[in-house]
């Protein structure tokens, strides 16, 4: 036992001197794996005589360590234990990497849109507000003053999730920011604190319309609600001027025109003339309705018309974008193109 253990060592340590990166992991494999002679050897201690067990035991131990030193040793000579004993220079993981551009990523251009607009608005005094994405039909609809006959509740015109003729309440994608203004009134009331409500709530809405220049199934809008006391016309139209002149600056052109929605009476669209293309004259464009808060609505939630008026706007974040940077295509804000998007 005590000559085979003396002949593992003797030609482990012959081969192991001329071992490459390759050949080292072999060497390890062969004498000290766990199918390797050296566990071989030891298997074999129960085979020797009791009184010679102390001495083949501490030959065996001896070996081992001889061995696995020999093996550390030549792993370090060959370019350290670090690198897989890949032959080389340490790697140095603190060192920064070289690059060959040092362009920094940025915020979407519709985000950073909605937070400027959020800006803006703060600064009039409206706070903001948050509703969910999949609303039911009484928020979207019911609640909005549109009746169940009205062409904008079909089926085709909507992303229902729920078959809206198996459910009363069917659930679907909203298909515009207004249903927050429901929820943002119901919880005045319930909460005890009611009008006056100031609020915008930017987000997605979804609509299946045919995707062109101007238009996408899924796009952002930024609802305002204002509900006061003596809440008028007259303030709706300075608040949107003060916003259109504080965001496009003051040579901005802007009308309204008039309009009817369900949901507010009188209603109106709010127009701007805007450049989208730069060897083409500016033309108007539709940025969004507006319109004082219908009678049925504020009753719907448990306010009295009598006592309190409010207004309500709602416009499209992608307009509006489109008119701020002069972008012709809706498309080109959905489509990631690093080329576009270094540009803004």
């Amino acid at each position: 036992m005590l000559d085979t253990l003396n002949q593992i060592e003797q030609s482990a340590l012959t081969e192991i001197a001329a071992a490459d990166a390759e050949a080292l992991d072999t060497w390890k494999s062969t004498y000290l794996g766990n199918k390797g002679k050296l566990k071989a050897a030891m298997a074999g201690l129960k085979d020797v005589p009791k009184e010679d067990k102390p001495a083949v035991g501490k030959r065996l131990n001896e070996v081992k360590q001889a061995l696995e030193a020999a093996h550390k040793a030549r792993r370090a000579a060959l370019g350290g234990s670090g690198n897989g004993g890949v032959a080389g220079p340490k790697l140095d993981m603190t060192e920064p990497g070289l690059i060959e551009s040092h362009a920094l990523g940025r915020r979407h251009i519709i985000m950073r849109v909605r937070d400027e607009l959020v800006e803006v608005f703060a600064r009039m005094g409206f706070e903001v507000a948050q509703g969910p994405e999949l609303e039911d039909d009484a928020h979207n609809f019911i609640r909005l003053n549109i009746p169940p006959e009205h062409p904008a509740r079909e089926p085709i015109d909507n992303f229902y999730v729920d078959n809206p003729a198996k459910v009363d309440t069917p659930r679907m994608m909203r298909s515009q920011t207004s249903t927050v203004q429901i929820r943002v009134l119901d919880d005045a009331v319930a909460n005890g604190s009611g009008p006056p409500v100031k609020v915008v709530s930017p987000g997605r809405v979804y609509r299946p319309d045919t995707v062109d220049a101007t238009h996408s199934f899924m796009f952002h809008q930024i609802e305002g609600l204002y509900v006061d006391r003596g809440v008028t016309m007259a303030d709706l139209k300075t608040t949107l001027f003060q916003f259109a002149r504080a965001y496009f600056g003051e040579d901005a052109e802007i009308r309204l025109r008039p309009s009817f929605f369900p949901f507010t009476e009188p209603s109106a669209e709010f127009d701007m003339k805007i450049q989208l293309r730069p060897d083409q004259p500016p033309q108007w464009v539709e940025l969004g309705g507006c319109g004082m808060v219908d009678p049925a609505v504020l009753t719907g939630c448990g306010i009295d018309p009598e006592e309190w008026t409010g207004f309500a706007f709602g416009f499209g974040i992608e307009r509006i974008a489109m008119g701020r940077y002069s972008i012709p295509d809706i498309r080109m804000l959905f489509e990631n193109d690093v080329r576009f998007l270094e540009q803004l």
